[in-house]
Parts: C-alpha cells; structure tokens; sequence
C-alpha cells in the first residue's frame, strides 16, 4: 500500500513539472513591460453596474 501511495506521488509531481515544461516550451513571452503595475489593478473608472457594492448609492 506505501509503495502505491508512493507511486502516485511520484506520478503526481511527474505530470505536474511535464505540464509546466510543455506550458513554458509553448507559450509566447509575456511582456512585463505592457502588463499593468499588481497595486494599479482596479484603479480606473469603476463599472457602471451589476456589482452589488454599488446597491443602494
């Protein structure tokens, strides 16, 4: 039964690193300099509905 265990563990981290390999070989390089600042995120002009924030203002 621990070698089972064992095995899917290994097959687990096997599939997982394989997927992230074949992701890297694959996709196109991200700008950072295109991408928007992670403190800047939602700081433009708030959404005009539908968010239920905005209830009641």
């Amino acid at each position: 039964m621990a070698q089972l265990k064992t095995t899917r563990i290994l097959a687990f981290w096997l599939v997982l690193c394989s997927f992230f390999v074949w992701d890297w070989l694959h996709s196109a390089p991200v700008n950072l300099r295109l991408e928007s600042a992670i403190f800047a995120l939602g700081s433009g002009q708030a959404p005009s509905g539908g968010h239920c924030a905005s209830f009641g203002k």
